[in-house]
C-alpha cells in the first residue's frame, strides 16, 4: 500500500485541474461567458435566469472558431447557415444553464480552499515548482479572464463535472447484455462485391452547363476571406544577455544544492491494514505472531511475502526501495531512521495500519563539487530573473497595447520591430498564423471590426505577442474564368456517377429476382472480389462497404444483396453470402466489453438526465 501511494498519490490535483481547463476550451462558447457587460436584451430565460444577447454573440463566434480549428483548409465561411450556429449556440448555453441549475438544487459544491489548492498546485501557474501570481495572471489572461471570473468559470465547470461523473459512472451492465454484444462484434460475414467504375471518358460536359452551375452556385465560388497583421514579438530569450550573476550568489546557490542532498534509505516492511473487517487489536496481534516468529530466525522477506496486506511491495519481500524523508507516514519515518542497517523495529502504527519495518541499507548523498555545478547553477539564477523580466514585459506589453492605437508606441516602449504577415485566412497560414490564438485573435470583433490591437497573446511559454490588423481582405467572386475546371470535373464525375449507377441498379434489380444469373468470377466484365469470415474492422475492405455489409438482413436461404455509391463515383453491389457465429468471448474480451457498454450507457444515462431537466423546465427563447 506504501508503494502504491509513493507512486500514484503526486500529480492528480494537477491532472484534474487540466483536464477542467481543457475541457473549457471545448465547450460551447463558454470561455467568453463572463465577459458580458451588457444585459439590456435578453436571447432566453431558463427557470428565471437569464442568457444575454452578448453571450449569446459570443457563443456563436466561440463556436465558429471551434469549426474553423476543426475543419482547417477545408473551413467555408459560405457553408454556415448563421440561423442553425445561432440555435447550436443558444442550446448549449440552456444546458449548461440547467446543469448549474440542477447542481444547485442537488446541493453539490465545493469549498474555496479546495479551489485555492487546485490553482496553486497547477504546472501552468508554476514558476520553478512553485505558484507564481505574475505567471497565474498572464495564463487566464490569455483566457480573457479575471481572477475572480476564472474561479467562478472553475467553480461551475467542477460542479457540471461531479454530475456528470455521479450519473455516467454509476452505469451498470448485466452479463447477458455483455453476451449479446459479444455475439455481434464478434460476428463475421462472407461477402462478395462487384465494382462498376463510373467512366468520366464517355460524358461531354457543355460549356452551358458550367455555366448554369457556376451562376445556380455563386457563392461557392468566392475568394477567402484574408488578412495581414502587424505584430510585435516579446521572446523571454532575448533577456539572457541582460542579466548577470556574480560569485557570490553562485556560491549561497551551491550551498543551498547540496544542503537538500539527503541521505536516502532502503526499507522493507510488512503491513496488517486496520480496516472494517480487522480492529487495532486483532492487527496488532497478528503482527506480534509474525515478530516471534522473526525472534525465532524466520526470513523476514519471506513473512512479508505470506503475510503484508501491502500490494505494491509484499511481492517482493516487503521491499519499498530508497526514498528520502518526507515520503513516509510520520511514525514510519521516525522508526525507519532510528534503525541501524539490518534491523527490524517494534511494532509501529501508521493511518494504515500496523507494521515491522527493516533497514536494507543507506546511501550517503554524493556532494557534486561546485565545478561541476557552476554552469547549471549559473543557468538557473539568470532564468529566475529572465522569468521575472519576461513577466513584468509581458504586464507592460499589455497595458501598452491596450492604451494604443496601433503597434508603433508599444514596438518603441519595448524596444520591439513592428513585422508583418502573409495574407491568411480563416484557417491560419505560415509561421505564428499558424497558431490558433493567433487565427481567432485576427478575426475577432476586437481585432478585424474596431481596428484595435489584441491583448497579449502567449504562443507558448517563451513567446508573446500582440497584432494589429493591417489589411481585411474581403471575400470576393471568382470569375468563372479561374474556376471553370474545376466545376466542369465535377460535373464529368457526377455525370459519370449517374451513368453507371443506372447500369448498375439494373444488374442488381436482376440478380435479387433471378433474372441475371450470379457469375463467380466475372459480371458485366468486372470480377467478383469474395472475402471470407470479414470482421467488422477487416483491414483491406473498404469501411463503406463494411458499414453496409453488417447493416443487410441475415440470408434465409438465399444470399441478400445491397448497393452503394464509393467515394470515386463506382457503383459497388455488395452479395451477402453468410453470417457466422464467433466462438464465446474471453474474460478480457468481456472486460473491454463491459467497459464499453458502461461508457455509452453513462453517456446515455446523461442525456436522459438533461433530457429531464429540459423537460421540466421553464424555457423562454426571444
Amino acid at each position: 500500500m506504501l508503494q502504491n501511494i509513493r507512486d500514484n498519490s503526486q500529480g492528480w490535483i494537477a491532472k484534474t485541474i487540466i483536464g477542467v481547463i481543457i475541457a473549457l476550451m471545448a465547450l460551447t462558447g463558454f470561455d467568453a461567458i463572463f465577459r458580458a457587460t451588457s444585459h439590456s436584451q435578453d436571447a432566453a430565460k431558463v427557470n428565471g435566469d437569464e442568457i444575454t444577447q452578448n453571450e449569446l454573440g459570443q457563443a456563436v463566434e466561440m463556436q465558429r472558431r471551434q469549426l474553423m480549428q476543426q475543419l482547417g483548409k477545408d473551413f467555408d465561411p459560405a457553408m454556415l447557415n448563421e440561423k442553425m450556429l445561432r440555435d447550436s449556440a443558444l442550446k448549449g448555453l440552456i444546458d449548461r444553464k440547467l446543469l448549474l441549475q440542477g447542481a444547485a438544487d442537488s446541493k453539490f459544491g465545493f469549498s474555496e480552499a479546495s479551489l485555492d489548492q487546485q490553482i496553486l498546485m497547477t504546472p501552468e501557474f508554476q514558476v520553478d515548482g512553485k505558484f507564481n501570481a505574475d505567471r497565474f495572471d498572464q495564463v487566464i489572461r490569455q483566457l480573457g479572464y479575471s481572477r475572480m471570473q476564472f474561479r467562478e468559470i472553475l467553480g461551475q465547470e467542477m460542479l457540471i463535472g461531479q454530475i456528470r461523473a455521479g450519473i455516467a459512472g454509476s452505469a451498470f451492465i448485466t452479463d447477458a447484455q455483455v453476451d449479446a454484444f459479444a455475439r455481434l462484434e464478434k460476428q463475421t460475414r462472407d461477402f462478395a462485391t462487384l465494382t462498376l467504375p463510373a467512366d468520366p471518358s464517355n460524358v461531354k460536359v457543355t460549356d452551358d452547363e458550367i455555366k448554369a452551375h457556376y451562376d445556380q452556385h455563386a457563392k461557392e465560388f468566392l475568394s477567402p476571406e484574408q488578412v495581414v497583421l502587424d505584430y510585435i514579438e516579446l521572446k523571454k530569450s532575448s533577456f539572457f544577455d541582460k542579466v548577470t550573476v556574480n560569485d557570490e550568489d553562485l556560491q549561497a546557490a551551491y550551498q543551498k544544492e547540496i544542503a537538500n542532498l539527503a541521505e536516502q534509505r532502503r526499507a522493507a516492511h510488512i503491513l496488517i491494514e486496520v480496516n472494517d473487517k480487522t480492529t487495532d487489536a486483532q492487527a496488532k496481534a497478528k503482527l506480534e505472531e509474525i515478530q516471534a516468529r522473526l525472534a525465532k530466525g524466520e526470513d523476514f522477506a519471506a513473512l512479508a511475502k505470506e503475510f503484508s496486506q501491502d500490494p505494491g511491495s509484499s511481492s517482493k519481500g516487503g521491499d519499498l526501495g530508497y526514498a528520502g524523508k518526507g515520503v513516509y507516514d510520520p511514525a514510519f519515518e521516525d522508526a525507519l531512521y532510528a534503525l541501524n542497517k539490518d534491523q527490524v523495529s517494534a511494532p509501529v502504527r501508521s493511518q494504515f495500519g500496523w507494521h515491522l519495518i527493516k533497514l536494507l541499507g543507506v546511501e550517503a548523498p554524493s556532494v557534486p563539487t561546485f565545478a561541476s555545478l557552476k554552469d547549471k547553477l549559473t543557468h538557473d539564477l539568470k532564468s529566475q530573473q529572465v522569468e521575472q523580466k519576461y513577466v513584468d514585459a509581458s504586464k507592460k506589453l499589455q497595458d501598452a497595447a491596450y492604451e494604443a492605437s496601433d503597434l508603433v508606441q508599444p514596438a518603441s516602449d519595448l524596444g520591439l520591430k513592428v513585422q508583418t504577415t502573409q495574407p491568411f485566412g480563416r484557417e491560419g497560414g505560415e509561421g505564428i498564423a499558424a497558431n490558433r490564438a493567433v487565427i481567432q485573435a485576427a478575426f475577432s470583433q476586437e481585432v478585424m471590426e474596431e481596428g484595435s490591437n489584441s491583448s497579449a497573446l502567449e504562443l507558448d511559454p517563451e513567446t508573446t505577442i500582440v497584432v494589429h490588423m493591417k489589411e481585411h481582405r474581403q471575400p470576393e467572386q471568382l470569375p468563372l474564368e479561374a474556376v471553370s475546371s474545376a466545376i466542369r470535373a465535377q460535373l464529368t464525375k457526377e455525370h459519370a456517377s449517374e451513368a453507371v449507377k443506372g447500369t448498375g441498379e439494373a444488374l442488381l434489380a436482376g440478380l435479387r429476382d433471378g433474372k441475371v444469373p450470379y457469375t463467380a468470377t466475372k459480371q458485366e466484365g468486372q470480377n467478383w472480389k469474395v472475402v471470407e469470415a470479414a470482421s467488422r474492422g477487416q483491414e483491406g475492405v473498404d469501411p463503406q462497404v463494411l458499414q453496409a455489409l453488417f447493416r443487410m438482413p441475415k440470408p434465409e436461404g438465399k444470399p441478400v444483396y445491397s448497393s452503394l455509391t464509393a467515394a470515386d463515383g463506382s457503383f459497388v453491389i455488395v452479395r451477402l453470402n453468410g453470417v457466422n457465429q464467433a466462438a464465446p468471448a474471453t474474460d478480457a474480451e468481456k472486460s473491454q466489453y463491459r467497459r464499453f457498454l458502461a461508457s455509452r450507457e453513462g453517456k446515455q444515462d446523461f442525456e436522459a438526465y438533461q433530457a429531464q431537466l429540459q423537460a421540466a423546465a421553464k424555457i423562454e427563447k426571444y
